[in-house]
C-alpha cells in the first residue's frame, strides 16, 4: 500500500525511495518531503564508511545498525587488531607503507576504498580530516556524500580567522586576535610584542586541545608555538595557528546545534566544559551548572544567528568563554560531531548520530520532529573521560598493553569506547582516550565541592592539586601473575644458595581453639605494670624462663635468615595459646631487617605488625646494635632514636641492646633510646673468649663485671649475655652467672647462646643453676648446630627440678613437627648441605652462629666452596689481626670479610701485616679501622691503623648530622608514589639502597609475601592451581596455563594463567633469549644520571649531543605521542655521557634516552 501510495504521488524510483528496512514512520516522513520540501531530494543511505577509528567509528556503527544501513570501516596496519574494525559489517586496510596517523589522513585511499565497496556516504567522526575541506570536497568530487557540513562551511569554520570574521559579521562579540593564520615564530612574536601577553596560541585548521599553548612569557613565545605547530600539523596536516588574547579564568560553554538543507537551524542547549588539562576536555555536563538563563538563551541565540548566517548543515558546537563579569566571546565553531556530544543525548532523548545521517539524507528538522520548541532538556548529564594518561605525572600519555579491564556499569552509566579490555593494545600513535566513565582523578573532581557547586572555571584542575590527591589501583592480582610469570621465564628472583629444590609439602598446623582468646603471658604485665614491672615479674618467677628463637635467631644460623612472614604467621596462633609462659620470643632485627627486604621483598614492619596481632601475650624480643640500629654502620642519633620509637610502636617489647665492640658509648646511646620509646632495656654483654683459661689475658671475668657495672649503671632493666658463638663453656657459664647474681640479686639475667659445639643444652643448665632468669632455646626440629639448644632437651632436663618449666613436651613436640616440615621449604638455604654436625673447632675459630652459615653460602659464592676449612682457620687469624675483637654482626663481618679476601688472595697473617699500605682490603675493613664502628676494647690494631686514612675518634654518630625524615619521605614518595609509610622512611634511614630496591619491586610485583613459599621461590608448575590470600576476605585462586615457546620483537614470551576463572596473561622479557637480540636497554631504577623516555613516542628532536655540559630543568629530547609533544628535561647538572637514542627512535616507557654525568 506505502508503494502505491507514493506511486500516487509520483514519486519515482530514484526520487524519495525508502530503503527496504526503513521503517513505516520513517517511510511517512518520506511522504512529508515529498508534500512539502520538493526542492530537498530525499537519497537513502544504504552504507556508511567512518573515516577515523577507536570509540566514535563504533558510535557511528552503532546508529547505522539501529538505521540498518550498513558499516564499513577502515584501519591502518597498526590498527588491524583493533575493535573498531570488528564491530563494522565490512572493514578495509587503508595507507599501508605510511606513518600511522598519516594512513587515517590520506584522503585518496579512503575515497579509494570507499568508491571500491559502493559506500553511499562518509563519516569522519571528529579529529583526523573531520575539519577538512578539501576533504568534504573530494567526497562530493566522487559522488559520496559527506556526514556533515558542506565545504564551504567546513573552510569557513575551520578557518579560525575567517569564523572569527564571519562571527562579527553575525553580530557576536568575540575574543581580541589575529586576522589571519600565521605561520611563523617571528610573526607570532610581533603579534605579542604589539598587543601583549597573555595569550593563546591554536591551531588554526583544528581542535581538541591540540596544538594549544598558553604563553605568559615573551622568551617563551617562540619555543610554544614551535611546540604548538608541530603539535597541530602533526594532527591535522597543517601547522598555521591562530592568536587570540587569553581570557583569564574563563567558564567554557558550548552550544549544540543542528541545521538542516532547508536551512533551518535548531540548538540542544549547552554543555559546560570547564574541567580541562591542556586545554582538553576531561568532564563535560548539560546543560550547564548555575548559568543565568539570560546568558543562556543570549548564548544559543547568538550560535543559531551564526549558524544561519553561513548556512550550517549537520550538527556542530558553538563555543564560547564566559568572564566573571557575564561577558561571553565567541571563540569557535567545530563543524563536526563532538566526543562530549554523550551528554547532550542523555539530556534530549535526540540521537545526534543518526539525526546526522538522517540530514544528510535530506530529511529536514520538522520531518524529524526537532523544532526549537519541542527540544526540551531533561535532567542533567555528566560525562568523563579515562584516558591511558596518568594525572600523577602530570598527564603523561601511556602505552602498551592493557592487562586488566573492569568496566562500570548499571543504572545511569554510558560507555562509548572502543579499546578497553584485557589484551587491547593501546598504541602511542592516536589519541589517548579510552572510553567515557569514572577513574580515580575523575571522582576526585566529582566528590569537589567547587565543581558540586558549579563554581568552576578553565583554571579548576591547575588550581586545586587536591585532585591529584589520590590512593592509584594496587592491581594486585595482575602484579603477582607478572612475578610468578617472571620467575617462570627467568628463573627464581631472589637467589637460591644450593642447588636443592623446595619440598613439594604443606606443613600441618596444629590446631588451635577458634575465637579464644590466648592465655595470659609476661605481655600482660609488661603492658600493665611497665618495664620496671615486668623485669620484677622475671625476677620473683619460679622457674626457668625460655626464650624462644625459632622465629629469628634459629633460622638466620640455619636457614641464611630466609623465613618468611608467610610461615612465620601460620605457626604464630598456636605459639600464642600454647606457649605463653615464655621469657619472649625473638623475632626481629639484625639480618632478619635486612633479608626481608633484599631477598624477601617483604616489610619487616609488616612483619612485626601482623605477629603482634596473632601473638597478643608474650613479649617480642629484638636485636638492637647499639648505635648501629639494625644496620651495618654508625647512624646519625635521631635514626636510631625514630626506628625505637616505630619499633615500640609496630609492637615491639624488649630491645636486647649490644655492641659489636661492646664499646660502652655506643651501649648506652642505644638503651637511652629504647628508654626514651617506652621499651623494655635489656643491655647485653658480647661475650668472647674464654674466662676459665687463665692463658686468655683480654676478655676476663673481671672485663666482664666491670662492663655490667656501667650498664646498671645506665638503667638497664635486664642484663643479659650474649655469647653469639656459643663460647660460653659449662664452666664458665657457671662462673660468670653465679658472679653476676651474686653482685646484683635483684636484676633479671638472660643468656643467649648457641650450640655450635654441641654443649649449648649443657651450658644453660650450668646457667639456671647458677641464678640466670631466662635462657635461649629454639624448638627441637631447628635448634642444634649453629642455632640454639633444643627446647624440648632443656624442658626434660629440668622436669621435676625447682627450675621446672612448666612447659608441656606433647605441645612442644607438635611445634616441631610443624617446623620439621616448613623446613622443607627453604631446602636452597639449607645449612645441613654443608654442615653435617655441630663443631667444636668453634672455640678455635669464635665464629659467631648466626655467620657461620652465611660464611659458608658466601664462600660458595665466591667459589670458595671446597675451601671452607681454610676460610675458617684466616677467620681466625684475620681475629687476631685485627685485635681479637668481640665478634657480633657488624664487627664479625669485618673478621669475615678478610678472611675470604685472605683465602681468595692466597695471603697470610704475615702478608697482610707486611702489605698493610698497600693492600685493596674490604670496605668494611677500612672503615672499621677507621673507627666507624667505634673504639675497640685494647685500641685499634696496627699496623693495619696506620694506612693514612682519615680516622673517626669517640662514638662516630655523635657528630654526624641528623637526617631529615621529612625530606626523605618526600623524595620517597616523588619516586614510589603516595602509599610511602614512616616505617618505609626509617627502612631507608637502614638500608638506602636495599630499601630503594624494595620499593620498586614492590610496586612491580606487589604483595609476593602472600604467596606459599614454594611459589615464591620457584613458581608454580604447568597446570598447577594454587590460592593466595591478599588480605582477609580476598582470596585470588590461579592455575598456571602455559607459556609461550616463541619469543615476540620485543624479546618476550607470553604467560597464560586462569585467575579466579577468568584467562589472563602476562608479557615478560626473557633475559637470555634478549642477549641474542637488539632490544633497546631501560633506564636502572634509582641510578642518577640515567634519563628514560617519561612516556612511550617517537623522538622528534634531539637539543644536546655527547659532551655537552647540562644545567638542571634544561631540554635535552622532545618526544611525540598521541599527538603530544613532551620535552624531557635534564634532572641534574651535569655532562652528557652517552646518547641512546636518533632522530624519529620509537621509545617505549622507561628506555634508556641518555645519561648524564652528574657534577
Amino acid at each position: 500500500m506505502l508503494g502505491a501510495h507514493l506511486a500516487r504521488l509520483g514519486v519515482t524510483a530514484t526520487h524519495h525511495v525508502a530503503h527496504p528496512r526503513h521503517t513505516v514512520a520513517q517511510a511517512l516522513r518520506i511522504i512529508q518531503v515529498a508534500h512539502s520540501s520538493s526542492s530537498i531530494e530525499y537519497k537513502p543511505i544504504k552504507s556508511v564508511l567512518v573515516a577515523n577509528r577507536g570509540e566514535i567509528a563504533i558510535r557511528v556503527f552503532r546508529a547505522c545498525t539501529e538505521l540498518g544501513i550498513k558499516s564499513v570501516a577502515v584501519y591502518s596496519e597498526q590498527d588491524k587488531m583493533h575493535m573498531h574494525r570488528q564491530k563494522a559489517d565490512e572493514s578495509y586496510i587503508i595507507g599501508q607503507g605510511l606513518p600511522p596517523v598519516d594512513a587515517y589522513l590520506s584522503i585518496p585511499e579512503i575515497i579509494r576504498v570507499a568508491k571500491e565497496n559502493d559506500v553511499d556516504a562518509i563519516h569522519p567522526g571528529y579529529g583526523f580530516l573531520s575539519e577538512r575541506s578539501d576533504f568534504t570536497q573530494a567526497c562530493l568530487d566522487h559522488n559520496l556524500r559527506f556526514i556533515g557540513p558542506s565545504p564551504e562551511v567546513v573552510q569557513k569554520m575551520g578557518d579560525k580567522v575567517v569564523a572569527r570574521q564571519m562571527a562579527i559579521n553575525a553580530g557576536v562579540q568575540v575574543v581580541p586576535g589575529t586576522d589571519h593564520p600565521v605561520i611563523t615564530a617571528d610573526k607570532a612574536y610581533d603579534f605579542c610584542i604589539k598587543y601583549g601577553l597573555p595569550v593563546m596560541l591554536k591551531a588554526a585548521y583544528g581542535g581538541g586541545g591540540r596544538g594549544m599553548r598558553v604563553v605568559r612569557e615573551l622568551a617563551e613565545v617562540k619555543e610554544s608555538f614551535n611546540r604548538a605547530s608541530s603539535e597541530a600539523e602533526a594532527a591535522f596536516g597543517n601547522g598555521a595557528m591562530f592568536i587570540e588574547k587569553f581570557i583569564e579564568k574563563p567558564r567554557h560553554i558550548e552550544l549544540q546545534v543542528l541545521g538542516d538543507k532547508a536551512g533551518n537551524v535548531v540548538h540542544l542547549y549547552e554543555r559546560d566544559c570547564s574541567v580541562q588539562r591542556r586545554h582538553q576536555k576531561l568532564v563535560e555536563v548539560a546543560p550547564a551548572p548555575n548559568l543565568d538563563q539570560r546568558i543562556r538563551e543570549a548564548m544559543a541565540a547568538d550560535a543559531v544567528k551564526l549558524c544561519k548566517s553561513v548556512g550550517y548543515e549537520n550538527a556542530g558546537t558553538v563555543e564560547f568563554l564566559l568572564d566573571n563579569q557575564g561577558n561571553y566571546y565567541f571563540i569557535e565553531v567545530n563543524a563536526r560531531l563532538q566526543v562530549e556530544h554523550t551528554v547532550t543525548e542523555e539530556i534530549t532523548g535526540i540521537d545526534l548520530v543518526q539525526s546526522q545521517i538522517r540530514i544528510t539524507e535530506g530529511m529536514t528538522l520538522p520531518e524529524l520532529g526537532m523544532t526549537q520548541e519541542k527540544i526540551i532538556p531533561q535532567g542533567c548529564a555528566i560525562q568523563c573521560r579515562v584516558t591511558t594518561e596518568d594525572p600523577a605525572k602530570s598527564f603523561q600519555p601511556d602505552t602498551g598493553r592493557l592487562e586488566v579491564f573492569r568496566s562500570g556499569e548499571g543504572m545511569g552509566i554510558r560507555l562509548d569506547g572502543a579499546s578497553a579490555y584485557a589484551g587491547a593494545i593501546i598504541s602511542p600513535y592516536y589519541d589517548s582516550l579510552l572510553m567515557k566513565t569514572n577513574i580515580p582523578f575523575l571522582l576526585n573532581v566529582l566528590e569537589n565541592q567547587k565543581f558540586l557547586n558549579g563554581t568552576i572555571d578553565t583554571t579548576f584542575i591547575d588550581e586545586n592539586p587536591q585532585l591529584f590527591q589520590f590512593q592509584p589501583s594496587q592491581n594486585r592480582a595482575q602484579k603477582l601473575l607478572n612475578y610468578l610469570g617472571n620467575v617462570l621465564v627467568n628463573g627464581p628472583l631472589t637467589p637460591l644458595a644450593t642447588g636443592l629444590k623446595p619440598a613439594e609439602v604443606y606443613a600441618v598446623i596444629p590446631e588451635t581453639p577458634a575465637a579464644t582468646d590466648p592465655p595470659r603471658g609476661l605481655k600482660d604485665i609488661l603492658v600493665a605494670e611497665g618495664p620496671e614491672g615486668f623485669a620484677k615479674a622475671v625476677r620473683n618467677h619460679k622457674g626457668l624462663l625460655l626464650m624462644d628463637t625459632t622465629f629469628r635467631d634459629a633460622h638466620q644460623s640455619l636457614l641464611a635468615t630466609r623465613v618468611r612472614t608467610h610461615d612465620l604467621l601460620k605457626i604464630s596462633p598456636f605459639v600464642s595459646h600454647n606457649f605463653n609462659s615464655l621469657y619472649s620470643l625473638e623475632n626481629w632485627g639484625g639480618a632478619t631487617f635486612d633479608v626481608a627486604l633484599r631477598f624477601l621483598h617483604e616489610c619487616p614492619w609488616e612483619r612485626l605488625e601482623e605477629m603482634r596481632k596473632l601473638i597478643p601475650n608474650i613479649p617480642f624480643q629484638m636485636l638492637l646494635r647499639g648505635a648501629n640500629g639494625v644496620g651495618y654502620t654508625s647512624y646519625p642519633d635521631n635514626a636510631v632514636y625514630k626506628f625505637c620509637e616505630l619499633s615500640v610502636k609496630a609492637g615491639m617489647d624488649v630491645f636486647r641492646v649490644f655492641d659489636s665492640l661492646n664499646y660502652l658509648p655506643n651501649l648506652i646511646l642505644g638503651i637511652d633510646a629504647v628508654g626514651n620509646a617506652g621499651g623494655v632495656i635489656e643491655a647485653a654483654i658480647s661475650y668472647s673468649g674464654d674466662i676459665t683459661d687463665p692463658s686468655r689475658k683480654k676478655y676476663t671475668l673481671e672485663y666482664y663485671m666491670n662492663l655490667a657495672d656501667e650498664l646498671v649503671k645506665a638503667g638497664t632493666h635486664v642484663l643479659c649475655i650474649k655469647d653469639m658463638a656459643g663460647l660460653l663453656k659449662p664452666q664458665a657459664a657457671k662462673v660468670l652467672i653465679s658472679a653476676l647474681r651474686e653482685r646484683y640479686p635483684d636484676l633479671p639475667i638472660h643468656v643467649h647462646t648457641h650450640d655450635t659445639s654441641g654443649a649449648g643444652v649443657a651450658s644453660m643448665l650450668e646457667c639456671a643453676y647458677a641464678g640466670a632468669d631466662a635462657v635461649d632455646v629454639a624448638v627441637d626440629s631447628m635448634s642444634g648446630m649453629t642455632s640454639q639448644p633444643s627446647m624440648g632437651a632443656v624442658v626434660a632436663s629440668l622436669m621435676g627440678h625447682e627450675l621446672d618449666t612448666g612447659m608441656d613436651l606433647d605441645k612442644i613436640s607438635k611445634y616441631s613437627a610443624f617446623w620439621e616440615q616448613t623446613r622443607t621449604l627453604y631446602a636452597p638455604f639449607e645449612c645441613a648441605v654443608t654442615m653435617k654436625s655441630g663443631n667444636a673447632d668453634v672455640y678455635q675459630n669464635e665464629i659467631p652462629g648466626g655467620q657461620y652459615t652465611n660464611l659458608q653460602f658466601q664462600a660458595f659464592s665466591l667459589g670458595l666452596g671446597d675451601q671452607f676449612e681454610a676460610v675458617k682457620k684466616a677467620y681466625r687469624e684475620a681475629n687476631l689481626l685485627l685485635g681479637d675483637l668481640i665478634k657480633v654482626t657488624p664487627s664479625s663481618k669485618v673478621v669475615g670479610d678478610l678472611a675470604q679476601f685472605m683465602v681468595q688472595n692466597k695471603l697470610s697473617a704475615a702478608d697482610v701485616e707486611n702489605g698493610a699500605e698497600n693492600l685493596s682490603l674490604p670496605k668494611s675493613v677500612i672503615e672499621f679501622i677507621q673507627g666507624y664502628l667505634g673504639e675497640p676494647y685494647g685500641g685499634f690494631p696496627e699496623p693495619l691503623r696506620t694506612r693514612g686514612l682519615p680516622i673517626v675518634k669517640g662514638r662516630p654518630g655523635a657528630t654526624m648530622t641528623p637526617m631529615n625524615f621529612a625530606d626523605i619521605k618526600s623524595d620517597l614518595v616523588e619516586g614510589h608514589g603516595s602509599r610511602i609509610t614512616d616505617y618505609d622512611v626509617l627502612s631507608y634511614a637502614m638500608y638506602p639502597k636495599v630499601t630503594e630496591d624494595y620499593l620498586f619491586f614492590r610496586n612491580k610485583y606487589g604483595p609476593v609475601d602472600k604467596l606459599d613459599t614454594r611459589i615464591f621461590l620457584t613458581g608454580p608448575k604447568v597446570g598447577e592451581e594454587f590460592e593466595v590470600q591478599i588480605e582477609k576476605g580476598k582470596t585470588l585462586h590461579i592455575k598456571t596455563l602455559a607459556m609461550a615457546e616463541d619469543l615476540n620483537a620485543n624479546g618476550e614470551r607470553e604467560v597464560f594463567f586462569e585467575l579466579n576463572g577468568q584467562l589472563r596473561s602476562v608479557m615478560v622479557r626473557d633475559q637470555e633469549a634478549v642477549k641474542e637480540m637488539h632490544v633497546h636497554p631501560k633506564v636502572s631504577p634509582g641510578v642518577k644520571g640515567q634519563v628514560g623516555a617519561p612516556m612511550p613516542g617517537t623522538v622528534v628532536d634531539i637539543r644536546v649531543k655527547v659532551g655537552d655540559k647540562v644545567k638542571k630543568g634544561s631540554p635535552l629530547v622532545v618526544l611525540s605521542a598521541m599527538k603530544m609533544e613532551m620535552i624531557v628535561q635534564c634532572p641534574c647538572d651535569g655532562v652528557v655521557n652517552t646518547l641512546d637514542i636518533t632522530k624519529d627512535m620509537k621509545l617505549q616507557g622507561d628506555d634508556l634516552v641518555l645519561t648524564i654525568d652528574p657534577q
